[in-house]
């Protein structure tokens, strides 16, 4: 294992696992939880500062950079999650045989892509 790899029996913080029904939970550590979290609390201060603009009838290219840059934010937080997902929760279902783990990432992806 290298330095990069997350030992899933060491780290239940970093597992998904089962929980009321047939839904999965994930369980990131909270250094993760936190990033994520701020940079979402960012990107609602950004996508209120658009509303606002919009409001003030600021000028349409300036709102449509803003978007852009917040559509990048969005983007970031998704690559950080999906890696995250792919080190942890990917990793231990496919070690415990759910092939069909790999079906279920790609249409995640595919849909990250659009």
């Amino acid at each position: 294992m290298n330095e990069d790899s997350v030992d899933i029996e060491s780290c239940p913080s970093c597992s998904c696992e089962m929980s009321d029904g047939d839904k999965r939970t994930s369980h990131h550590n909270e250094k993760t939880i936190k990033e994520l979290t701020n940079r979402m609390n960012r990107i609602e201060g950004q996508v209120r500062g658009i509303k606002g603009m919009m409001e003030r009838h600021v000028y349409c290219d300036d709102i449509l950079n803003q978007i852009a840059s917040v559509q990048s934010a969005l983007n970031g937080v998704s690559k950080l999650l999906l890696e995250k997902h792919m080190k942890s929760c990917i990793r231990e279902r496919l070690e415990a045989g759910e092939e069909e783990v790999v079906d279920e990432v790609l249409k995640t992806i595919f849909r990250m892509m659009k």
